[in-house]
């Protein structure tokens, strides 16, 4: 699917998995070169970044972070940077530029153009996708300060789940955005000899806005680190708990079992058996065995 957006002599093409006659379409009306015009119609499992004759071709992949949804760990966008147009394709719906799209019809409408070039246009979507990344992040803090109500609400061990699925989420987001940073420094002199010296300023722009999402992942994955060896050590600690009850236990009916097993013992001269109230006596000794060595345990402080 192919959507045109104009302001003034700037134009936008955002291509939704691109068919190949609308990429031939483009290449006859923008003059792209035929190997980007190629690598438009398939996704690419790397990020790239190059001139190609008078356009900037950059392909960078953006991480997801909702859980509980079907979707792939990282979302592609492929960018044409020309001095009069820009082109973006993507191979499925991506929400930040959804939203950036109906805020660039809305400012064409009343008259308020903000970008000269497809540069500027660039860097304003770059930088609303960040936005839109670090808001997301606001969302997994969120997750986190609910995981953390439920640890200490007795919960740990699904918690243990929960857990690992965050940290797979924030491995996939950095394993995404990593090659971000050295993206946009390799940009910097290709964009100054292709869109002009001025345009430095909105890469910086643009890099502020990624170190503040990086930041932010790095601070999440902080807390999730704080969180892990939090719940381990309350469950290792109910772990204890319960083995050290059930060894109590264990030593508790331990003289019990004896007891109950020398009586039981099919012997001709057996104490106490066959006399009156022989049972209850057996019964009666063995509580009185059992209190004391719960006595005895509580005494050292083991349960």
């Amino acid at each position: 699917m192919l959507t045109r957006y104009q302001e003034r002599d700037l134009t936008w093409i955002d291509l939704v998995a691109p068919t190949p006659g609308e990429v031939r379409d483009l290449m006859q009306e923008f003059d792209i070169e035929p190997k980007v015009a190629q690598e438009l119609l398939s996704t690419s499992y790397k990020s790239k970044m190059e001139r190609v004759g008078e356009t900037l071709y950059v392909i960078f992949h953006f991480p997801t972070l909702r859980l509980g949804l079907n979707r792939r760990p990282e979302q592609e966008v492929d960018f044409i940077i020309g001095k009069k147009f820009l082109i973006t394709t993507r191979y499925e719906n991506i929400d930040p530029l959804h939203s950036f799209a109906r805020a660039f019809e809305a400012r064409t409408l009343i008259g308020h153009p903000n970008h000269s070039h497809g540069g500027h246009l660039f860097a304003a979507m770059i930088g609303s996708i960040y936005r839109s990344l670090d808001s997301e992040c606001e969302l997994m803090h969120e997750r986190l300060e609910e995981i953390e109500a439920r640890i200490f609400k007795g919960d740990e061990r699904r918690m243990v789940f929960e857990l690992s699925a965050v940290a797979r989420v924030l491995y996939d987001f950095r394993r995404a955005i990593a090659p971000h940073k050295e993206m946009l420094s390799s940009m910097e002199p290709l964009a100054h000899r292709l869109l002009g010296p001025e345009y430095s300023y909105h890469l910086r722009e643009v890099e502020g806005a990624r170190a503040r999402v990086e930041r932010t992942v790095e601070s999440l994955r902080d807390s999730l680190s704080e969180l892990r060896a939090t719940n381990d050590s309350l469950l290792n600690t109910k772990q204890n708990e319960i083995m050290k009850t059930f060894t109590v236990l264990a030593f508790t009916f331990l003289p019990l079992s004896f007891i109950a097993g020398l009586f039981g013992m099919n012997t001709v001269n057996n104490p106490i058996a066959g006399s009156a109230y022989d049972f209850w006596i057996l019964v009666g000794g063995m509580c009185i065995i059992a209190l004391c060595c719960i006595g005895y345990f509580k005494h050292k402080d083991w349960i």
